[in-house]
């Protein structure tokens, strides 16, 4: 009886990292057709300005400059997405077959984070990372615990060196991306950076043979990460960073003022994104853990953190995508550089480091019972399929007198999950929430509603705007007698 059970122990697992391979091979294959699926539109913009009539057309006669100004922008977008690439080391064996693994409920494994101009845009997704795959800052080596999926040792980043990478990777030097077999040849041979030093890509993992067909959401989904980047690491997304990040760390400063160097105050960061907070966190003097879900944005963070040399040193374009509310062609084809401050050298607290994986499966451990002094959440609660889980745990793995501080509104991920009758999506007033994690055990210090955006073009006429919740709830000291 027990050789059977171990028997199936082991073929779930087999399944479950199959299922994990194939899910970070199609997040790696939306990488990958970016530059295919940016430059489709912008033959679907030609095709329109085509049509029109010839006394229209002589009243754009930049246009056809500006199509080519696009296409050299995505090829800047995809050098930097390639060379990302390149320095990631996947924490699974990408070379074994998936194709026999089918799962009609695969959707369910990847959730968003992405909160953007248009919706929630949980289109935003990411793979499902039972394992714990913490990577340290620049200074440190990346190590992972035992998991049950990822069963392979997760080594440190190999760093693709350059000084100036701010040219197109396609060896024509024309900034076109043509098709497919360019993509593939500049993945899977040797690339070049502005000054002609060339680097190689050896990883197989990166074969075309591999990839997926994607459909063009989850290609949306790198748009959003572009998106997310300005936000956490350029200087035009720090009036957002101000609105959100600020009264957060404020709060931190205040309510630790006492922090020592020998025995620092340690906060969790989960839903932490590119890293941005878990990493102004830490500058303040905590041991600071960001957790995150989302391999979309785990393999960003962990290149702009462990990879950067200098601050400036890669140059995006990431409102190219969208025509739509733009003031002028400069401001939609405006150049933005990343990162604005060198992660290694920002001051972090010695033990800074990024835990991938579920937040319910990582953090409802044993393991984890009163560990943390401070919890920040800021745009995550609402990713919850089930947000009093998610209050239950935070409760659960805070010291008894720890803060809870919260930043974000309600915009539930799930809500809009139709035809998957066996998924969940619990969607609380936030009079609701704060009774749950009255029940849970939490006092109300501070509350107040501050006006945000998230990933918001700065320059866009249109703006969404959110009514955030803020408030500082601590946990309750258990009474003796």
């Amino acid at each position: 009886m027990e050789i059977e059970e171990d028997e199936e122990r082991r073929r779930q697992r087999k399944l479950e990292e199959a299922l994990e391979v194939k899910s970070l091979r199609r997040i790696i294959s939306a990488y990958l057709n970016y530059p295919e699926a940016a430059e489709e539109d912008v033959r679907r913009y030609e095709k329109s300005f085509k049509k029109l009539p010839p006394a229209h057309k002589a009243l754009l006669p930049h246009y056809p400059s500006k199509f080519k100004n696009l296409r050299r922008c995505i090829s800047l977008n995809s050098y930097f997405i390639f060379t990302m690439l390149q320095a990631f080391e996947p924490p699974l064996d990408m070379s074994q077959d998936v194709d026999g693994c089918k799962d009609p409920h695969l959707e369910n494994f990847e959730h968003g984070h992405c909160h953007s101009e248009e919706r929630n845009a949980s289109s935003c997704q990411s793979v499902s990372t039972s394992g714990r795959m913490c990577c340290s800052n620049h200074a440190q080596a990346c190590s992972q615990e035992k998991s049950n999926i990822m069963s392979n040792p997760t080594t440190e980043l190999q760093e693709v060196k350059s000084e100036q990478q701010h040219e197109p990777i396609f060896g024509s030097g024309a900034g076109e991306v043509e098709n497919k077999n360019e993509i593939a040849e500049c993945c899977s041979n040797d690339v070049a950076d502005s000054n002609g030093n060339a680097f190689s890509s050896p990883h197989d993992w990166l074969d075309p043979s591999l990839q997926l067909n994607v459909p063009l959401v989850d290609v949306d989904k790198v748009r959003c990460i572009i998106r997310n980047i300005v936000r956490d690491w350029a200087a035009e997304g720090e009036k957002e960073r101000n609105q959100c990040y600020k009264p957060i760390l404020e709060e931190l400063d205040a309510l630790f003022p006492n922090r020592s160097k020998e025995s620092p105050p340690a906060c969790l960061v989960p839903g932490a994104g590119l890293g941005r907070l878990a990493l102004e966190i830490s500058c303040l003097g905590f041991i600071s853990q960001g957790n995150e879900f989302s391999y979309y944005m785990m393999i960003c963070s962990s290149f702009i953190l462990n990879h950067t040399e200098t601050t400036g040193q890669w140059t995006i374009y990431p409102w190219i995508h969208s025509n739509c509310n733009s003031l002028s062609d400069n401001d939609q084809l405006r150049p933005v550089l990343i990162p604005d401050i060198h992660p290694a050298s920002a001051g972090i607290t010695e033990g800074f480091s990024m835990c991938g994986g579920d937040f319910v499966e990582v953090y409802n451990d044993s393991s984890q019972i009163g560990v943390w002094d401070a919890v920040v959440t800021c745009f995550f609660i609402d990713t919850a399929h089930n947000i009093i889980e998610y209050i239950e745990i935070i409760s659960r793995i805070l010291k008894e007198g720890g803060v809870w501080i919260n930043f974000g509104p309600l915009l539930y991920h799930f809500a809009d999950m139709y035809g998957q009758e066996d998924d969940m999506s619990i969607e609380l007033s936030l009079e609701d929430v704060k009774k749950i994690a009255f029940h849970y055990g939490f006092k109300l210090e501070k509350e107040q509603t501050i006006e945000t955006t998230y990933t918001t073009n700065p320059r866009s006429m249109m703006q969404n705007h959110y009514h955030a919740a803020f408030w500082t709830m601590r946990k309750k000291r258990t009474t003796t007698t």
